[in-house]
């Protein structure tokens, strides 16, 4: 089931249980005005989880990057990626991420950090503007052996770093996070890199950002608020038909294109990952039947929701 991971949650759940010792592991520093960073080995995280042998799958609070070796499968909200070797991986709180490993020659590095730390003030970028950490980006890489090298090191000056007495270190460990976030946006594809400034763009880019508002889903009782077309020219304060005239020239997308494939990826999302009934589920995407969010499903997926679950 799909929970929402603070950082007191993920140290729990890596074996360090009461307040106390909350206390002794957080590094100095963590609160709203630095925010919070820490650096760990994958080999001694798998230790700390005990039993569990995969990294909790949830909606987190905080962004994470990891450098992984050994045969893993990456989840990223509905899509499965296979990681044969060597991967570089970033995660944001927006979307539900895990990753699987498929053999026991488990090693790497990963990091986590929170909005705070690399506020716009401090590292001159926003962050959920950024390539790497927007929806339907190329958030896991496969990286050979070189990269791999190149990363580690990077990954073994944070751990020198955070330990250091250097009363500036928050703001070196700034810069090798960003370090970080634009090695993995080189390895994008070319178009990911490129964004244009005029009004239809602008127009496409907040139509993305309110859509994306809606999401995650993460109690049986939460709706969705906008629901069809109408409602986000609404609040754009656009007509519904140039909405959909800026979307098509943009993307080759309608308005409704985009809002039916986003609520059936939440739909698959919560059918896989959630105990909910398919009511519950309906009833958090707007559908006021069940037969009508049946219908939606099986048209998007192929799969009526329950042979989806199954």
């Amino acid at each position: 089931m799909i929970g929402v991971a603070s950082l007191q949650d993920f140290y729990r759940e890596m074996g360090f249980i009461n307040n106390n010792e909350l206390e002794t592991i957080l590094p100095d520093g963590i609160n709203k005005e630095i925010g919070h960073f820490n650096v760990f080995s994958i080999a001694s995280a798998r230790k700390k989880l005990k039993e569990n042998k995969v990294m909790p799958y949830n909606r987190r609070t905080y962004y994470k990057i990891s450098l992984i070796n050994g045969y893993n499968r990456a989840e990223y909200a509905d899509k499965s990626i296979d990681i044969p070797q060597h991967g570089l991986l970033f995660a944001s709180p927006k979307v539900p991420y895990n990753y699987l490993p498929q053999d026991e020659n488990q090693s790497g590095y990963f990091c986590i950090f929170t909005h705070e730390f690399l506020a716009t003030s401090r590292s001159g970028v926003i962050l959920d503007e950024l390539p790497i950490f927007k929806p339907g980006g190329y958030p896991v890489f496969q990286i050979n052996e070189n990269q791999v090298k190149e990363l580690k090191q990077l990954f073994e000056k944070m751990f020198q770093e955070l330990a250091s007495d250097y009363p500036y270190k928050y703001d070196l460990l700034r810069n090798y996070v960003l370090e970080l976030i634009h090695y993995g946006q080189k390895l994008q594809p070319d178009i990911a890199q490129y964004t244009t400034h005029n009004a239809t763009a602008r127009i496409t880019g907040l139509f993305v950002e309110l859509l994306e508002r809606q999401f995650p889903i993460t109690s049986p009782g939460q709706q969705i608020e906008l629901r069809a077309a109408k409602d986000y020219a609404e609040r754009l304060a656009i007509h519904v038909n140039h909405l959909n005239k800026v979307l098509k020239e943009n993307t080759g997308k309608t308005t409704s294109d985009f809002i039916s494939s986003r609520m059936a990826q939440e739909a698959k999302i919560l059918l896989k990952q959630t105990d909910w009934n398919v009511s519950e589920i309906a009833y958090a995407l707007g559908f006021e039947e069940v037969a009508h969010f049946s219908n939606f499903f099986k048209k998007q997926a192929g799969l009526s929701p329950l042979a989806f679950r199954s």
